[in-house]
């Protein structure tokens, strides 16, 4: 008798525990190989208004529709999120370069200098949503896992606001691209 990947949990505990584990920096130059859109997750609520640039962000399901975005744990957006309950991603055009450094930190400035950058609105949850993002996807908070550096922090979508369509903004290389 055979076992199936599936059933071969003793087996699979047993080489894990074996194995040599992958070196930081092999793994971020291997993850910065892989494209990614660029996004910034932005909440809004009691415990204050944040705006980060994230890359990763990935669709979850559609009943009911959930995102996931990936926040580190030592920015000072993930325990905005977390207390407000609520975040939305924003979709960045390809000429949205500027606003995705000032999001991501450069220039050092703060929450309230980095939003005069833009024009804003608000949904349901009250977190900021781009005028010009291709999409923005207004979530409430439903789970969140505490995994390595990072806060995963999974949403139900209950607006959409869906943008003009046209070229993106692509993070690749460790440098962006337009598609």
């Amino acid at each position: 008798m055979t076992n199936s990947p599936a059933s071969d949990t003793g087996g699979i505990a047993a080489r894990q525990r074996h194995a040599r584990a992958v070196d930081r920096n092999d793994f971020r130059e291997a993850m910065s190989r892989l494209g990614a859109a660029v996004h910034i997750a932005t909440t809004d609520g009691a415990a204050g208004r944040g705006g980060t640039t994230v890359s990763a962000v990935t669709s979850v399901s559609d009943a009911p529709p959930t995102v996931l975005v990936c926040v580190n744990r030592q920015a000072r957006i993930n325990g905005v999120i977390k207390a407000n309950g609520s975040f939305a991603i924003n979709t960045l055009p390809a000429d949205a370069e500027p606003l995705s450094d000032a999001f991501a930190g450069k220039g050092d400035l703060s929450f309230d200098e980095r939003f005069a950058l833009a024009e804003w609105t608000r949904l349901v949850t009250g977190a900021p949503i781009l005028q010009g993002a291709r999409v923005a996807l207004d979530c409430r908070v439903t789970e969140i896992s505490e995994i390595g550096t990072h806060s995963v922090v999974f949403g139900e979508i209950v607006a959409i606001r869906l943008g003009e369509r046209g070229p993106a903004l692509i993070y690749l290389d460790r440098t962006y691209h337009r598609i």
